[in-house]
């Protein structure tokens, strides 16, 4: 590409973000002149019909990012024996679908019982990337992607969650979840561009961002970029997030039961979308 075009190129994307921001600067401004009046909790203008479970279901073997168990199992009392069941449960709080809080990637950010009830109902924005991540393993949401999402379906509404579509809930109980090189060093899932995560932090109403993958950064990621910008915001992500194909691109309600453990960096959260 010549001299010219590569700055006629960042030229033209600079102004598509400015026209990306300016809808949120114009939502500032209106929620300031109406006394800062809290956004409506649900997406939808009607009444919701239906609730989606994003979650999947967490069992002992559940692939993990380092590779290792991350959930034991411990029966305390059987009905047969004791006429009741009662399990005891040891876990990684970063297993199966999760949440990420800001603790997790900071020295003092809130912890998983310190975020907000509000902040855990959102509008639910999905960035479907699943033609490009078919073809590439290592397929990143983009700037590009978050315009062409806008430029489909309007401003990302106020306080959203931005998540990933790849299609890679598809190889759970496979290899290819956590699809490792052949020495295991290095996995190769899709996840978010810095550069996307930057964009979506220029924004300051967006909440939190998802993922269908083991983890927010794509799999040969040298230094966790998007987990060091994204978290130490002040924001949470979610990884592992499920059946998000069944959900329209935008509409959704997101609703996130995460566990409210005291200097907790996550934990296995319940998460559903009403529609």
């Amino acid at each position: 590409m010549c001299h010219h075009c590569v700055i006629d190129s960042v030229k033209e994307r600079m102004l598509s973000r400015r026209d990306f921001f300016k809808g949120s600067a114009v939502a500032g401004a209106a929620a300031v002149a109406s006394a800062a009046a809290p956004a409506p909790l649900f997406a939808q203008k009607a009444m919701p019909t239906r609730a989606e479970d994003l979650t999947h279901e967490l069992y002992e073997e559940f692939p993990t990012f380092f590779n290792q168990q991350q959930l034991f199992k411990e029966v305390l009392f059987n009905y047969d024996e004791h006429k009741f069941n009662i399990n005891e449960w040891r876990f990684n709080e970063h297993t199966g679908t999760h949440m990420d809080a800001p603790l997790h990637f900071s020295a003092d950010g809130r912890s998983v019982a310190e975020i907000p009830v509000d902040d855990l109902v959102c509008p639910l924005v999905i960035v479907d990337i699943r033609e490009k991540a078919a073809e590439n393993a290592d397929a990143q949401v983009t700037p590009d992607d978050i315009l062409a999402w806008t430029s489909a379906n309007g401003d990302i509404p106020e306080g959203a969650c931005v998540a990933m579509l790849s299609g890679w809930g598809a190889h759970l109980g496979t290899d290819k979840f956590r699809n490792p090189d052949a020495d295991g060093k290095i996995m190769h899932f899709p996840g978010f561009h810095i550069e996307a995560a930057e964009m979506l932090m220029e924004a300051p109403s967006v909440k939190g961002i998802a993922v269908d993958t083991l983890s927010l950064d794509h799999g040969p990621s040298p230094d966790f970029a998007v987990h060091y910008a994204w978290l130490p915001s002040g924001r949470w992500g979610l990884e592992c997030v499920a059946n998000l194909e069944s959900l329209p691109a935008s509409g959704a309600t997101l609703i996130v039961g995460a566990p409210k453990l005291r200097g907790g960096t996550g934990g296995p959260s319940r998460l559903f979308a009403m529609v």
